[in-house]
């Protein structure tokens, strides 16, 4: 009976010493983890070479300065444009062709090859006007008298047929005492419009050409 109770003591003893033991190699390899499961490890910022850097700011460089210089150049031409359109504004000029309509009805052909044109109507209940003005060559003038009706020879020099009232209302100054003028009125059957014509002749190659149709009603 003795025996047997030593024996199982012994067995006990020895079987916890030996997982005493396994435990202790176990902590003694593994040291403990203080890392959270859900953190990754540091990693460092990808490698930019600085060539690249450098392709990528001349790319910016190349876009952005050209750009520039179009909203620079978009601004420069509206300012012009509004300029324009101030100028015309006070002398109730549109600065343009008038539209083909308006050349047939007041019989104002105007010559392909003119240049600086502007033009304004009025209209009230017994007469209609139309005032042009234009550049244009020599040729191109004695085609515009043709077609007109009239010709050169019948320029009155130093003649200004559009009256005062006419030029005031558009801003034409005829006054000038150190101009070449030279006019003449084409007036045709009832119904049809009369054509007064100014020439500026001082450039001679390229005279100014002023115009008042007008037709009564």
């Amino acid at each position: 009976m003795t025996t047997t109770s030593t024996a199982s003591t012994a067995s006990n003893a020895s079987t916890a010493s030996t997982a005493s033991t396994t435990n202790d190699d176990s902590q003694a390899g593994s040291p403990m983890d203080t890392t959270p499961a859900n953190v990754r490890p540091a990693q460092r910022p990808p490698h930019r070479p600085r060539h690249r850097l450098l392709t990528l700011l001349i790319v910016v460089l190349l876009i952005a300065v050209p750009g520039g210089y179009l909203v620079r150049s978009a601004f420069q031409s509206r300012d012009s444009g509004e300029d324009k359109q101030r100028k015309a504004a006070a002398t109730n000029l549109t600065y343009g062709w008038p539209s083909k309509v308006q050349r047939n009805v007041y019989d104002v052909p105007l010559p392909a090859q003119s240049s600086h044109h502007a033009f304004y109507e009025d209209n009230s209940w017994k007469t209609s006007s139309l005032y042009v003005q234009f550049r244009t060559s020599q040729k191109r003038l004695d085609d515009f008298l043709e077609d007109v009706g009239t010709d050169r020879a019948a320029l009155k020099k130093g003649e200004v047929t559009i009256g005062e009232k006419h030029a005031d209302h558009v801003g034409w100054d005829f006054n000038r005492e150190d101009r070449d003028w030279a006019g003449t009125t084409y007036r045709q059957k009832q119904g049809r419009p009369t054509v007064s014509i100014t020439v500026d002749r001082t450039h001679e190659s390229r005279p100014r050409v002023y115009v008042v149709s007008t037709v009564k009603f």
